[in-house]
């Protein structure tokens, strides 16, 4: 028999936290984070890190895995991931995959191949005497003329990540972006059911404003402060985060930090539209409108009833 995995996705400020614990505690589940964010120790503010009281007991998994100087990869994610759910399932229990990142959400519940080629040093040292030479930007803008797709998700400042793409389309011909591409083909050991919130756009705006305002009470900027003191730099890939790049900008000194704050919010929004983009695009995805719903226990109820009928179709 297959074994269940539950994902509970969609764009940022849903409330797919809440909805992941309270549907885990009904159906003696334990939560993998899917969020690229999450794996980073230290960087609890800006990313909304669920607090011990938030998770209610539930364990909580893939969050904290990392240091803000490693270059995670969503391959390494597929890894430690699917070992984790393996472990779930050994407890007998359900795993439920709650978060926003689509990649590493798919990079678990489907056929995704990450075998990229190990590292050149020659193309490395080639690209990287280039950079010091030419400048970040040129290097960024080489990668855009053979990797478009690669070079719109990499930051021109994290060049150790623009390298790496360069160096896997110099040592294979195929874009780097080319590794992380797969059809809808679920892994033959799952019994899948996908669920994404969602809620009116202009409901969800006020929402993510409202969290932006409450991470800068919360000390956002001492806590980018610290992380810097610590010696993390701006062009690594944990500091291209939300919130991170544009308070890291306040502080060097770039930006005013009204400024940060506004960009901090419309960059939020923006990434919101392209994460449900992304879910929108997986026919899978059964939806919820969290607004025609009084709280949460309601909706994880409804998931509940749903998934129970999905299984009985199959």
């Amino acid at each position: 028999m297959k074994k269940p995995l539950l994902a509970v996705v969609g764009p940022t400020a849903t409330g797919k936290t809440e909805v992941g614990v309270n549907l885990s505690q009904k159906i003696d589940g334990e939560v993998v984070s899917a969020d690229s964010m999450l794996v980073y120790k230290g960087m609890d503010i800006g990313t909304a890190k669920p607090s011990m009281e938030e998770r209610q007991g539930i364990p909580h998994h893939m969050i904290d895995v990392a240091v803000p100087t490693e270059d995670y990869s969503v391959a390494r994610y597929q890894r430690e991931a699917r070992k984790v759910v393996a472990e779930i399932h050994n407890r007998n229990k359900i795993p439920v995959i709650v978060g926003g990142t689509g990649l590493y959400i798919r990079a678990v519940v489907d056929e995704y191949n990450f075998d990229v080629p190990g590292e050149n040093r020659e193309i490395r040292q080639s690209l990287l005497q280039q950079a010091n030479e030419k400048g970040t930007q040129w290097l960024h803008r080489e990668l855009s003329l053979v990797d478009p797709r690669a070079a719109e998700r990499i930051h021109h400042k994290n060049v150790r990540r623009v390298i790496r793409a360069l160096e896997v389309y110099k040592l294979t011909g195929k874009p780097f972006s080319s590794f992380q591409q797969a059809e809808y083909k679920s892994r033959p050991e799952y019994k899948v059911a996908l669920f994404g919130l969602t809620m009116p756009r202009e409901i969800l705006y006020k929402r993510i404003e409202k969290r932006v305002d409450i991470m800068l009470e919360q000390g956002l900027v001492e806590e980018v402060q610290g992380l810097i003191k610590q010696g993390v730099k701006a062009h690594v890939t944990s500091m291209q985060g939300l919130g991170y790049k544009e308070i890291a900008s306040y502080l060097a000194g770039e930006l005013t930090l009204a400024q940060a704050v506004e960009l901090i919010k419309r960059d939020t929004r923006r990434y919101a539209k392209r994460q449900l983009t992304w879910f929108k695009r997986d026919p899978r995805i059964i939806w919820f409108d969290m607004n025609k719903y009084n709280n949460i226990d309601l909706v994880a109820d409804e998931i509940i009833k749903t998934w129970q009928e999905y299984n009985s179709t199959l």
